[in-house]
């Protein structure tokens, strides 16, 4: 059986060889000593449920669509911070800003880093964008 490789180790041990945490491997734990091996690999798990869900994403989309200057952003791009911000405000839930690029892609967007030059762009134009509308929040 594949448990016997962990059979005498100590928890840190077990922990590091699985590379989950303690929690995990006291439920497992309980889980393998009340109904065996089979309950183990019982059922979907689905993990915490989403605390955006298909209405808030909906609304969310929605926002996006409009433009970050709809919105009162006075950049034109939308960034996985200020995306963080338009949620925490309009639904008062707060994610990670990496966490954020996941709902875009969810959503279908896909996250694009700002290129700093363009081949054929005026270079004096480029450098007033950058230095003037690009860092704004």
């Amino acid at each position: 059986m594949a448990f016997s490789i962990l059979k005498g180790l100590q928890l840190p041990e077990i922990v590091k060889i699985l590379n989950v945490g303690q929690m995990s491997v006291y439920r497992w734990i309980s889980c393998y000593n009340e109904s065996g091996v089979e309950r183990l690999f019982e059922g979907k798990h689905t993990g915490r449920p989403p605390l955006l869900d298909k209405d808030r994403l909906s609304r969310l989309e929605e926002i996006l669509d409009s433009g970050p200057v709809a919105y009162g952003f006075q950049q034109g791009i939308w960034t996985c911070p200020t995306v963080q911000h338009v949620i925490e405000a309009e639904f008062n839930i707060i994610y990670h800003h990496d966490h954020v690029r996941k709902i875009l892609h969810k959503l279908g967007f896909s996250v694009q880093d700002p290129r700093k030059k363009l081949a054929l762009a005026d270079e004096n134009l480029q450098q007033k964008w950058i230095r003037e509308t690009y860092p704004v929040f």
